[in-house]
């Protein structure tokens, strides 16, 4: 394998730069009780079948309870939903308190007022580094017109449309 000479500082101010949405995955956990995390390493795969993956860092407690063939969900956070995103990021707490959501076709626990929801199928981990890519199966998906919340050099903020 090649030497990697990157130096992680500029490889994560590098990263800062390009603009993502944020996302929360969602599952339940084994115990009954929904789990979650902020992820913004989101993207979609395949249009046929529909697939998308996260990437999910393996000290996260919340990896441990995806599994294959298990369902989850993706929620893509509306911009009034920033505290969310925070609260998901957060540790040692429990991330569902006082939070709105709904279980899903799936079962998957799903937040309500998300920009938009994929309810998924594990149909793979991946270890990649420190993190394991989580690749899902869509099965449903739901959306509405909440302008999302964008993340960009650690910062929170909101898409710029144009329709021209």
């Amino acid at each position: 394998m090649e030497t990697v000479h990157c130096d992680p500082d500029q490889f994560r101010q590098a990263c800062s730069r390009f603009p993502t949405g944020v996302t929360v995955t969602t599952v339940m956990g084994k115990d009954g009780l929904p789990q979650g995390l902020t992820v913004s390493s989101f993207t979609s795969v395949s249009l046929n079948p529909p697939i998308v993956l996260v990437c999910i860092d393996q000290r996260s407690h919340v990896l441990s309870e995806l599994r294959v063939d298990q369902c989850f969900g993706i929620n893509v956070l509306g911009i009034v939903q920033q505290e969310l995103s925070i609260r998901f990021s957060r540790k040692k707490i429990d991330r569902f308190s006082d939070v709105s959501w709904y279980s899903g076709v799936t079962g998957a626990p799903l937040l309500v007022d998300a920009s938009a929801v994929f309810e998924c199928r594990t149909a793979a981990l991946l270890p990649a580094g420190d993190h394991v890519i989580v690749i899902g199966l869509v099965l449903q998906v739901a959306s509405n017109e909440n302008e999302p919340l964008a993340y960009f050099n650690r910062c929170y903020g909101k898409v710029a449309a144009s329709n021209s």
